[in-house]
């Protein structure tokens, strides 16, 4: 079975490689790249070229149950894979090819290297016991981001949007607020003497429809509402003042 395209999106200034049906345990493809994961070009290449003639070992982080510890690591556990070491230099230099050719400069950065288990084949030993042993192949693949900006791709970063200080968004709430509250204060007056002109306005036609209607005078009206005014209302208020 081939796997079409690759597991991860690739974007324009990366370039990738990728190998299928790999007669290595994909066990040891995936601690090696494990291992020159979110590393430099330059750095892997030397790693993979020592992993590969058993000089350095690979720190295994998993598949690791009754495996020996390693001197070089600290004490941790690990391995001398020397077949998948060379799998995947391999791989590597032609992803570094690639991105050479796509114009993206000699410095590079392993963005993505995985490793899966692909086919299973069923073997048997013509001879002895005929005990089955399965032929398993596996996939690596690899991608790298340039250090150049290619040909013909032009990268516009976003605008950032102009954030003003604190002090002052905290001076304008305030200018705002104080501005709200005039206009509220303004407003309530404005609607309370309106609403006694409206009255006052309302009640004199009135008054003044049922008086002529019985013959008096709106002189002799206005008159007597004065005298009203300046008149007591009660017995006895001249002594009270």
């Amino acid at each position: 079975m081939i796997m079409k395209g690759y597991s991860s999106k690739i974007p324009e200034d990366c370039a990738s490689a990728r190998i299928e049906g790999v007669n290595a345990s994909y066990k040891d493809l995936a601690q090696v790249c494990g291992r020159i994961r979110n590393k430099k070009s330059e750095w892997a290449l030397s790693f993979l070229e020592k992993a590969s003639k058993a000089e350095v070992p690979v720190l295994y982080r998993t598949h690791n149950k009754r495996l020996g510890h390693r001197r070089e690591l600290k004490g941790r556990k690990g391995r001398y894979p020397k077949k998948a070491a060379a799998v995947v230099l391999k791989l590597l230099n032609s992803a570094i090819a690639n991105g050479r050719v796509k114009g993206l400069g000699d410095d590079y950065k392993i963005i993505v290297a995985s490793a899966n288990k692909l086919d299973v084949y069923p073997r048997i030993a013509p001879r002895g016991r005929w005990a089955r042993s399965n032929y398993v192949t596996s996939r690596v693949e690899i991608i790298i981001k340039g250090s150049e900006i290619p040909k013909g791709v032009s990268v516009t970063p976003p605008k950032k949007k102009e954030e003003k200080p604190k002090e002052k968004k905290k001076e304008e709430k305030k200018a705002e607020e104080k501005k709200e509250e005039k206009k509220k204060e303004e407003k309530k007056p404005e609607k309370k003497e309106e609403k006694k002109e409206k009255k006052e306005e309302r009640e004199q036609p009135e008054l003044l429809k049922r008086q002529m209607e019985r013959g008096v005078h709106k002189d002799e009206v206005e008159k007597k509402e004065h005298e009203k005014k300046d008149m007591p209302h009660q017995h006895g208020e001249y002594d009270k003042r």
